[in-house]
Parts: C-alpha cells; sequence; structure tokens
C-alpha cells in the first residue's frame, strides 16, 4: 500500500466507521446520526447496520440533504473456528448475488434463533414473541436479534435499561443463550471482495465477545485470503490488544480504522469516541466499488 501509513495512536479528528441505526439495533434513524455527526463535527460517518444495507437509502438522503459525506457499509457477524468475529465491510456493490444470499441467509438465521431464546426467556421472565417484535422499528427491514430481546425485558420492568439485560438474561453466558448461525471468516471476505468492496475485522481485541480471540495466525490466513484492515480504535481494544493489532497491521501494510460502535441510547458508546483518520477513509473509497457519497 504506496505511501500509507498507520497512525499510531487514535485520531483527533475524522470519520467514524462504525454505527447502528434502527435498520439493526440502533434506536436512532440514519437521519439522527447524520445530524449528531455534524453536531460533533465529525469529517463524515458510517452506517454499520447489522447484515443488512436497508438503511442506506435513508442514510444516503440524509447525508446529503445535511451536507454530510457518507460511508456505506454493514457489520457481518462471521465465526472462525470456536471464535464469533463481526467484519465491516464498506463500499461494496449491494447488488452482489454473493453477498446478497450471505445477508438473506443470516438474517433468517437470527430470526429463527430469536425466536428460540424467547421461547427460553419467557418460561421465567414476562416476554413474548409480540412484546419483542414490538421493539422492532423498521418491520421486516430491520435485523432482528439480542438487543430487542434486552429492550422488551426493559419495557416488561425487568431491566432498568439494555446494558443490565446484557449483563444478565441476555448474556451470551447465560442460559438462555442460543449462538447465531454465520458464515465462516473466509466467506465473508470472499463475499466482500467479490462485491468489491473493503472488509475489515471490528473489534478484534475485545475480549468481553469471546473466550478466546483471534490469533495471529488465523488473521494472517485472512488477510492472505484478501482481508484490508483491522479495527484498531475501537474502546473494547485494550491497549495490549491495540499494540498487537497495530504490529500486524503495520507488518502486512493494513489499513487501521477506528469506530464508536454507536448504536444511539442502546449503548453507553458516543458517537465520535474513537475516529478513522481521512487517509484512511480515502484509501477504502478508492479499493470500494462505489463512490463516496455526498
Amino acid at each position: 500500500m504506496t505511501g500509507y501509513v498507520a497512525p499510531t495512536e487514535p485520531p483527533t479528528r475524522g470519520w467514524d466507521l462504525h454505527c447502528h441505526t434502527v435498520f439493526s439495533d440502533g434506536t436512532k434513524t440514519p437521519a439522527q446520526m447524520i445530524a449528531e455527526a455534524r453536531e460533533r463535527g465529525l469529517d463524515g460517518v458510517a452506517i454499520t447496520d447489522h447484515d443488512t444495507t436497508a438503511g442506506w437509502a435513508d442514510a444516503q438522503e440524509a447525508a446529503h440533504a445535511q451536507g454530510m459525506p457518507l460511508l456505506r457499509g454493514t457489520e457481518i457477524t462471521a465465526c472462525d473456528e470456536d471464535v464469533s468475529v463481526h467484519m465491516l465491510a464498506y463500499q461494496y456493490d449491494p447488488r452482489s448475488v454473493h453477498i446478497t444470499r450471505l445477508f438473506a441467509a443470516t438474517r433468517e438465521a437470527r430470526l429463527h434463533r430469536t425466536e428460540r431464546m424467547v421461547a427460553r426467556l419467557a418460561e421465567d421472565y414476562p416476554i413474548t414473541w409480540d412484546s419483542v417484535m414490538e421493539q422492532v422499528r423498521e418491520g421486516g427491514r430491520t435485523t432482528v436479534g439480542r438487543p430487542h430481546i434486552a429492550d422488551a425485558l426493559v419495557a416488561a420492568g425487568v431491566y432498568a435499561n439494555r446494558s443490565e439485560a446484557f449483563a444478565d438474561a441476555v448474556s451470551a453466558d447465560s442460559k438462555y443463550y442460543i449462538p447465531t448461525p454465520s458464515p465462516t471468516t473466509h466467506e465473508v471476505v470472499r463475499a466482500v471482495s467479490e462485491a468489491g468492496g473493503v472488509v475489515v475485522i471490528a473489534h478484534a481485541g475485545d475480549m468481553s465477545r469471546n473466550p478466546r480471540l483471534l490469533s495471529d495466525a488465523q488473521i494472517e490466513s485472512l488477510i492472505d485470503e484478501g482481508l484490508d484492515g483491522l479495527e484498531v480504535w475501537h474502546r473494547g481494544n485494550p491497549p495490549e490488544q491495540r499494540e498487537r493489532l497495530l504490529a500486524i497491521a503495520n507488518a502486512h501494510r493494513l489499513l487501521v480504522t477506528g469506530g464508536s460502535d454507536w448504536h444511539g441510547a442502546g449503548k453507553p458508546n458516543l458517537l465520535g469516541e474513537n475516529l478513522t483518520d481521512e487517509d484512511t477513509v480515502r484509501r477504502i473509497v478508492e479499493r470500494g466499488a462505489l463512490p463516496l457519497w455526498r
């Protein structure tokens, strides 16, 4: 990657490349995301709802109206051996057959898995499938998952907020938890590459998400297959993991990104708390199949 130098410290100005809206498990609309990004003085923002492009059109309309540049992306749920992995895909062609089928399969699997979890929870908590669906803002266009279960439990008065629910009954360690059937990381890299996109592993050093992290060897295998970057600047990556990920990125000339993992009121994460520098964004746009949206 000629001329690219990955930042060694979190950028203090730039783009937030990890944001969720009501089209998955966020609480704000794409228009509200764009407005808040402007208020916070960000250079730009990316929409990255889970396993869907359903919010892109609304985000594009709002970005154009409010004069805020936009990257279009998706956070894709994947697995690598026994490690659950989230992968950020940017600027890909949403009409690609491979990626369209991948999203459809994952969204259907998420829905059935959520139904099964609700059935388990209903034995002990005042929750029903209807009460969960009442938390879904965009109907069939929303990627349904555990956050909507958490919101239903909050609405029922079981917990004060989504974070409390995720720390208890909705936790991946609870007896009610069912894993989401997911494509492998290798399939995701292939699908995004076929669609002309840029693919980055999200919060790869966040030790709270898995009993173990992706190993260097697992990451390097994905690099050999076309992985473009690593999300280093994320609140879930502790300092030692940031150092590790930066070393891998520098050794293999990978893009280094940052993002807040913003969910509106769904998480304490603040929009723009971690950023991606302008040079990295420019390179994502140069590699991607889509132009920068303004």
